[in-house]
């Protein structure tokens, strides 16, 4: 029998390449880099070789494309919680209000996404087909620290679009099944992999996030609790970052918020979202009216 050059077998039309049935590496993006690395995000090359020129004075640069903030990740009694505001900008337009940002990698994993919107959105379906293609091909799940590290392998793949201003920067985190508790992971556009402990942010709002959540964040917190902490810090990051989105009341259009804990992954439900969100508004409502001049504020000073 010959193979012709792409490895398909000559008189048989449809029969696959040689590569989809010779045994391999468990490793989808590995398979993907061998037979169609043009396939990867990280390996396209871009219209134009030439980096995009400074913007001149009264001018602009090239056009700008859609990018995601803010992600926030905290840990809670009995799991992790992960949420990611609803905005998408390019440069200084909504490109979209109501982008998902937050995404399952597998039953017991979650990612967020900060940076280019296309190709964020892209290395996420990636990395799902990844962890799912491992199970199959090994027959166990991945460790936590496994799949930690091969997303720090995908995002590294990224390096040369982010070189040119496309950069991935994900967050990750997921029940740790062995330790029996939640992790974070955040990560550098070189693909440096960092474990956070307690809570982090990431995205152009993540400083006022991470400051919210500073305040905020106690251990011990129960799912409710951790809800209303993650709503708040995105609220807060709203209110000082013009590319997160705040909580939209007139479209109902709230923040992801995803739970992980030893029963799998579960996304917060719009109605609870929405009575979270109204307490919470309330609540400041109400702060923001006492402290109204003509009457008495924090200390009790006019």
């Amino acid at each position: 029998m010959t193979v012709g050059p792409s490895g398909a077998v000559p008189g048989r039309p449809g029969a696959l390449p040689a590569a989809f049935t010779t045994p391999g590496s468990s490793s989808f993006t590995d398979f993907v880099a061998g037979h169609a690395p043009d396939l990867l995000p990280g390996r396209r090359p871009l219209p134009g070789a030439a980096p995009a020129p400074a913007p001149q004075p009264g001018g602009s640069p090239a056009p700008a494309v859609p990018h995601g903030t803010t992600i926030v990740a905290l840990t809670f009694d009995g799991g992790v919680l992960m949420a990611g505001d609803r905005r998408a900008t390019a440069g200084n337009l909504i490109a979209n209000r109501d982008m998902e940002k937050v995404f399952p990698a597998d039953g017991h994993s979650c990612v967020g996404i900060a940076g280019s919107a296309g190709l964020a959105v892209e290395l996420v379906r990636l990395f799902q087909v990844e962890l799912e293609h491992y199970e199959k091909i090994e027959g166990a799940m991945l460790s936590l620290d496994g799949k930690a590290n091969r997303l720090a392998a995908m995002v590294r793949g990224n390096l040369g679009l982010a070189m040119q201003g496309l950069a991935v920067v994900p967050l990750f985190a997921g029940y740790d099944l062995d330790r029996g508790a939640g992790r974070i992971f955040s990560y550098d556009v070189t693909g440096g992999r960092y474990e956070e402990h307690e809570h982090h942010s990431v995205g152009s709002g993540s400083l006022f996030a991470r400051g919210s959540l500073k305040k905020l964040w106690r251990p011990g917190l129960d799912a409710a609790s951790a809800v209303r902490v993650a709503v708040e810090a995105l609220l807060d990051a709203a209110d000082d970052d013009s590319a997160t989105g705040g909580p939209d009341r007139l479209r109902q259009i709230w923040p992801v918020v995803a739970l992980v804990g030893p029963e799998g992954y579960r996304r917060v439900g719009q109605d609870d979202l929405t009575e979270v969100v109204e307490a919470v508004v309330t609540d400041r409502s109400a702060e923001l009216e006492g402290r109204r001049p003509g009457q008495a504020a924090i200390g009790g000073r006019p």
